[in-house]
């Protein structure tokens, strides 16, 4: 779940952005890709475009009620619902890699999704508590900031104009945003934890008919270690492609 908030930043090109899903599919590669068709690239452009808006929508509801109470604090329920929608709907990019129309690693794509949406409805949606918490308001403006940056890279890359702020916000804001969405998913988790034992939330216990027991409070655990050493790896290996791609385009603009 570490990717949940590794997406931030990483998606499109390798560690750093596997999630491509969305849009411009950067290749990565030694050789280049086919890019998609006419129509794979219209389509792209529309997604793209119109999860630009949703995230846009989400960081004015933010503003609005940040403004309307003169608080910070429970600023969640201003935009609960485009939240779980517009995050739910990056499940899409988990087909558009399926089909091929984005040149990423399905597997990959999924698992940095799923994390996001397992975050959004199997803890902060069920577990009514943590909603409250700063900590989601921590995660969701570093996905929000993320999200806002990538889908216009996207947008633009497919359109062939991409404006060097964008990318380099792109690939230098997640020094910042990503330990924040990190710091934000962990203890949103860790705040769900003594809910979900007391009240045994999705948990399973023998006996039953199937055999089959499970532990939801371990379960979220593991998924907290986990972070220790997916959060390292993919952060360096983002510090490395933000070298790699500006420093190819200073470069570029050299011999321009």
């Amino acid at each position: 779940m570490a990717a949940a908030a590794a997406t931030a930043a990483t998606k499109g090109n390798g560690g750093g952005g596997a999630r491509a899903g969305a849009g411009a599919g950067e290749a990565g590669g030694a050789r280049k890709k086919k890019g998609p068709g006419p129509l794979a690239t219209a389509y792209l452009v529309i997604y793209n475009v119109v999860m630009t808006a949703g995230w846009l929508v989400i960081a004015v509801g933010l503003v609005r009620a940040y403004l309307a109470k003169g608080s910070y604090h429970s600023l969640y329920y201003s935009i609960e619902k485009p939240l779980k929608f517009f995050q739910t709907g990056a499940l899409l990019e988990v087909l558009h890699c399926a089909v091929g129309i984005v040149p990423s690693s399905v597997v990959l794509t999924s698992f940095q999704v799923m994390s996001r949406v397992f975050l959004i409805w199997a803890v902060t949606h069920s577990v009514k508590e943590v909603q409250s918490e700063d900590s989601v308001l921590l995660f969701v403006i570093a996905w929000t900031i993320t999200e806002i940056i990538r889908y216009s890279f996207y947008t633009f890359s497919l359109l062939n104009h991409l404006p060097y702020l964008i990318k380099w916000a792109r690939y230098t804001l997640f020094i910042v945003l990503y330990p924040m969405g990190v710091s934000g998913e962990l203890l949103t988790i860790y705040a769900a934890l003594p809910f979900v034992r007391q009240a045994g939330l999705y948990s399973i216990s023998l006996p039953n008919k199937y055999n089959f027991s499970f532990d939801y409070y371990a379960f979220l655990i593991l998924i907290m270690i986990s972070y220790i050493p997916i959060f390292p790896q993919l952060y360096f290996h983002m510090i490395h492609q933000r070298r790699k791609v500006l420093s190819h385009t200073e470069e570029h603009k050299k011999f321009e």
